[in-house]
């Protein structure tokens, strides 16, 4: 017979490690390259000295003369606070019963959620490696009108089913009306979506559109990296180590424009790009050159099974969430993801981690990760922008 201790034993025995492996190499590429690791974790804050330039206590001199100064390394602080990922499932009272003679229904029934958690979390955290830590998934264009129909500036980072505040340019707070509402439908043509409730007031331009709860609270992803405000808790004013590398207005993209990037990258940093991704309309315009210059179009294989287009032997891959035009060129080995552990189902005092919602006639389960991302060296990393694409 079915019981909900079953369903405790599935889910901490059997389902955990699926489930955390494939968030750790199966959502994306580029977060299977990057190193998980619990180093330089403390409490709840990820704190890393990091070197940049040289030692400069090196020179040369006459046989008799004096010997160098000695100059130590040069170090600042990256601080950042852990990020609380969290994904849910929930499991009717009813449901159970249903299925308590038939464990191949609640098998069905237990697997379904787990698959349904799986696709929305792999979304999330794929869309969490190209943002820039506040959640926003996309700005409001001003409507006419009050109505549940928002006209976006993009829907690349939404889907149907997706939980979001909508917030005020003006004073940053969430409309009252707009809290927790569902998206019904995304039309991908007009870059419009439908809510599930209806606002007082007109949206204004500029409006802010993030997933529930998530504002400022996401992992600190590329976007971050690549803007020009303050990043690991320290100012770019005086820190040009602290800024990648950004070419806008590329234009037409050829292997010269991506090997200049590579190579100053190299030249200046003494980094190795070995991590190439594109926004779709990027690569269809960079297979095409390769078309027009009788370019060979080699393939490889990742890890996680993902396969790349092969560039010198560098994975060149294309991801919805990199915006239109953009190419980014990273040195993976520069990224780590820092964890306060790896997902863990969220338990009570009793252990447990199915538990009764308080006046609802259903379960439900937390799976929980404390973490984020940081880049030791920011100067290795470069971006093109401004591609052209048809």
């Amino acid at each position: 017979m079915v019981t909900l201790e079953t369903a405790e034993k599935a889910l901490k025995s059997v389902y955990l490690n699926v489930v955390a492996d494939q968030l750790n190499v199966g959502v994306n590429p580029l977060l299977a390259k990057i190193e998980q690791t619990s180093g330089d974790v403390w409490g709840k804050e990820i704190i890393k000295l990091v070197p940049y330039g040289l030692n400069g206590g090196v020179g040369a001199g006459e046989e008799t003369g004096a010997l160098p100064t000695p100059a130590a390394n040069n170090y600042d602080r990256f601080k950042l606070e852990l990020k609380n990922l969290y994904g849910t499932i929930e499991l009717s009272d009813k449901a159970i019963r249903a299925s308590q003679s038939n464990t191949g229904a609640f098998v069905n029934l237990l697997n379904a959620e787990m698959e349904g958690l799986l696709k929305a979390s792999k979304f999330n955290l794929g869309r969490m490696l190209y943002g820039d830590g506040s959640g926003t998934l996309a700005i409001c264009e001003e409507q006419d009108a009050a109505s549940n129909v928002l006209h976006l500036d993009s829907v690349r980072n939404v889907m149907e089913g997706m939980m979001v505040d909508v917030h005020s340019a003006a004073s940053g707070a969430i409309y009252s009306d707009l809290k927790s509402v569902r998206i019904l439908s995304v039309d991908r043509i007009n870059n419009t979506i439908t809510l599930s409730a209806n606002p007082t007031s007109k949206i204004s331009a500029g409006d802010k559109v993030t997933v529930q709860g998530s504002k400022d609270n996401e992992l600190t992803g590329l976007g971050a990296i690549f803007s020009d405000k303050d990043l690991y808790g320290l100012s770019r004013n005086g820190r040009s180590w602290l800024c990648p590398k950004q070419y806008s207005n590329v234009g037409a993209i050829s292997t010269a424009k991506i090997q200049g990037a590579i190579d100053y990258i190299d030249e200046v940093a003494g980094s190795q790009i070995d991590f190439i991704v594109c926004s779709y309309d990027v690569r269809r315009a960079y297979l095409d050159y390769l078309a027009l210059t009788r370019t060979n179009i080699d393939y490889m294989n990742l890890d996680g099974g993902f396969k790349a287009l092969s560039y010198n032997g560098i994975p060149l891959i294309a991801d919805r969430f990199v915006e239109s035009g953009s190419m980014y060129l990273l040195n993976s080995k520069d990224f780590k993801l820092h964890q306060l552990c790896d997902w863990r189902w969220l338990e009570g005092d009793n252990g447990k981690v199915i538990k009764q919602k308080a006046g609802s006639a259903t379960y439900g389960a937390t799976l929980v990760k404390y973490a984020d991302l940081l880049c030791d060296k920011p100067i290795g990393q470069a971006k093109l922008s401004g591609i052209t694409v048809a």
